[in-house]
């Protein structure tokens, strides 16, 4: 696997990998082991929901990687909404409502285990994928949503280990575009990086250049982050498609900065990458800087995560005094499985060069 000597050699090479945790994502104890596994197999960026609980969870496993062995930390990001967004929502429903016949096809379909028989939605699981919303054959399940604001943000760059920030738009949301980075633009001297998410949509490269506009000149290195499909990379190797194809759209455009893949990517983005020549041995403004993946990295660590759980919960109900729960490092092959799954994801994207 290619070394780099750290994350914006990483961008600069076109090798950078980023895990998504998910803008939504408040599981401390998963974000922790896997922002432990990721670190320990190579990650550039960590990006994590903007709140203060979940960046002491990230920073713990990071801390704990490198407690163990001479890493490169990984950047640690924090993402945010100028307005409305599927990633930052939350499935919401009364339990109590539910026939007691009901095959629950909803429970069965969620990515994050977050539908329980007795509490509904797990607020702290859901990261806000919508994949039950259709599936209820009785239509109670809605999505309440939320839009950070400066109160929330500000603090956590002045006062917390923040390296980065990702702003989640839509083309038509200029103004609450600007409004936000009115807001925020004072404190990005403070960043290493900044990245603007964006989906595809008409005159979405207008959009992008007024959002420029909007923030030039940057004190800081900028990502384009092509979101293809979002919240999608578990469900099949297809859904990569549409990020490699918007990714092509806005490389095309020359805009300043880098571009990298979102939404949708999976195991075989890399392969897919270097059959259109988007992936090469070192950057370029003609291919991608590099790639991040949010559910399909969570779900290749999940099972290890899940059985993590399950000791954890069969020590409670045996011991009267809990004790402090097992970490992902106090399983030495736990942690093990963890890093190998991660590496096998991060490995092709370091090495585009192998066949």
């Amino acid at each position: 696997m290619k070394q780099n000597k750290n994350p914006f050699h990483s961008l600069k090479s076109g090798h950078w990998f980023k895990l998504i945790c998910g803008a939504s994502y408040q599981n401390l104890p998963a974000i922790r082991s896997l922002a432990l596994a990721y670190t320990l197999a190579g990650a550039d960026c960590i990006d994590v929901a903007a709140d203060p609980a979940v960046i002491t969870a990230a920073i713990e496993g990071i801390e704990a990687a490198a407690s163990m062995r001479a890493v490169v930390k990984p950047w640690l990001m924090v993402s945010v909404n100028d307005g409305e967004d599927p990633h930052f929502r939350k499935a919401v429903f009364d339990e109590t409502k539910c026939p007691s016949d009901c095959p629950r096809p909803c429970e069965q379909i969620c990515p994050a285990n977050a539908i329980s028989d007795f509490f509904g939605v797990i607020n702290e699981r859901c990261y806000g994928c919508g994949r039950c919303l259709s599936v209820c054959p009785e239509k109670l399940i809605y999505t309440r949503s939320y839009v950070t604001t400066p109160s929330m943000i500000t603090p956590l760059i002045e006062d917390m280990t923040i390296d980065a920030m990702e702003i989640h738009t839509q083309v038509g949301h200029g103004a609450l575009f600007h409004k936000l980075w009115q807001d925020i633009s004072p404190y990005c001297e403070k960043l290493k990086l900044l990245a603007i998410s964006c989906q595809d949509g008409p005159d979405l490269i207008d959009y992008l250049q007024s959002l420029y506009q909007t923030i030039a000149p940057l004190p800081c290195p900028l990502i384009w982050q092509t979101d293809g499909r979002p919240m999608s990379g578990d469900i099949g190797p297809g859904t990569t498609r549409a990020t490699i194809k918007l990714a092509q759209k806005v490389l095309a455009a020359q805009l300043p900065g880098y571009v990298q893949l979102a939404g949708g990517t999976n195991n075989t983005t890399v392969d897919k990458l270097k059959e259109v020549g988007l992936l090469q041995p070192t950057g370029n403004q003609h291919s991608i800087s590099g790639i991040a993946y949010g559910s399909y990295a969570r779900h290749l660590l999940s099972p290890i995560i899940d059985q993590l759980e399950t000791i954890n919960s069969q020590v409670n109900e045996n011991l009267r005094n809990s004790p402090s729960p097992l970490q992902l490092e106090d399983a030495p092959d736990l942690l093990s499985r963890a890093v190998e799954s991660a590496r096998n994801l991060i490995i092709p994207l370091k090495s585009p060069i192998n066949k």
